[in-house]
């Protein structure tokens, strides 16, 4: 039996799968808040223990990069090993891999159901394709034909300087600048950009929110679910949180447009992570393909490139899928 995981800054998702059921029949599943446990082989044994089952085998993605075997992750103070985790938990083998890397495993073997497409194009045979994940971080990856088949490959892109494609996102620049010193695409295109970028605009005047939502914000622990929450719902009452999320869906658009250009994604770019499925009406309206396809003497070539939204939990769908097959060939 395999375990596989995602292990995030936010929550770690746990799965047990057998090669008889497949990836897409875990055996048993379960959700952890990752900032509740010291280490991972915590969380693992919590979760084997609940399911009363035991693994020969592991395959876990993480949040940041992975070397030698080990990953420090980004967003939680865990320094992850596959041979500690090997020895801590009695597997045979485990395989550790970026959680990008993980989702853009996946992305070749979605099922038509498990997508949602914004911008059809026309795709290229074999052309490669990139992922873009806006979850507690971002995330960004590529895939590349291969000997018959697409090789996955992941990057630390989301910690690349972001670059304002507008008058109102110079605004934005500055205003982080001024408060943080480097300014990373991640620190305005994540969960965690969201009350970022609802402070720079609300600094500069260009909108205010209802009474009650103003509120609601300054007694909040998190407060991007409640400014999506109030972009999504109620929008003409709400009109800072509604450019909130007009700026990061434009935001968004044009960084998923850069990484295209960059490994030249004719084959496609997809989007993961937890934030593009909650948010999926405002990247159809229009707003995330103007900014996509806004570059200059390219905008012909990137019209033709397929974005589509990931509906599934791609990156255990990933992990899951590499870890039975390295299972199988064992």
């Amino acid at each position: 039996m395999l375990i596989a995981g995602d292990i995030g800054g936010t929550k770690t998702l746990l799965a047990l799968y057998t090669p008889e059921r497949g990836p897409r029949a875990p055996v048993a599943q379960a959700a952890f808040h990752s900032a509740r446990y010291e280490r991972l082989e915590d969380v693992v044994k919590e979760f084997l223990a609940q399911s009363k089952a035991r693994a020969a085998a592991a395959c876990f993605d993480v949040a940041g990069p992975v070397v030698g075997g080990c990953a420090h992750l980004t967003n939680l103070p865990w320094l992850v090993e596959e041979q500690a985790l090997c020895a801590n938990l009695g597997l045979k083998s485990v395989t550790l891999l970026n959680d990008l890397q993980a989702t853009a495993y996946a992305v070749p073997r979605l099922l038509p159901d498990e997508l949602r497409t914004i911008q059809a194009g026309r795709p290229e045979s074999q052309g490669a394709l990139a992922v873009l994940a806006p979850g507690t971080g971002l995330g960004e990856a590529f895939l590349v034909w291969c000997k018959g088949e697409y090789l996955a490959c992941s990057s630390e892109g989301g910690h690349a300087d972001f670059a304002p494609a507008n008058d109102l996102e110079v605004e934005l620049l500055r205003s982080l600048r001024a408060r943080e010193g480097h300014v990373s695409v991640e620190k305005v295109c994540s969960g965690t950009a969201f009350p970022a970028i609802y402070d720079a605009l609300r600094d500069s005047d260009r909108a205010r929110d209802s009474a009650l939502l103003a509120e609601r914000l300054a007694q909040a622990q998190d407060r991007t679910p409640l400014i999506v929450e109030a972009a999504l719902g109620e929008a003409l009452a709400n009109p800072l949180s509604a450019l909130t999320l007009q700026t990061f869906v434009s935001i968004l658009g044009a960084e998923a447009g850069n990484l295209a250009l960059k490994v030249l994604a004719t084959g496609g770019v997809y989007l993961g992570g937890g934030i593009p499925p909650r948010i999926l009406a405002s990247l159809a309206d229009g707003r995330f393909v103007q900014a996509f396809v806004a570059k200059g003497r390219f905008e012909g070539m990137m019209k033709a490139i397929p974005v589509h939204v990931i509906m599934a939990q791609a990156a255990l769908l990933g992990a899951a899928m590499l870890g039975l097959r390295r299972l199988q060939q064992t």
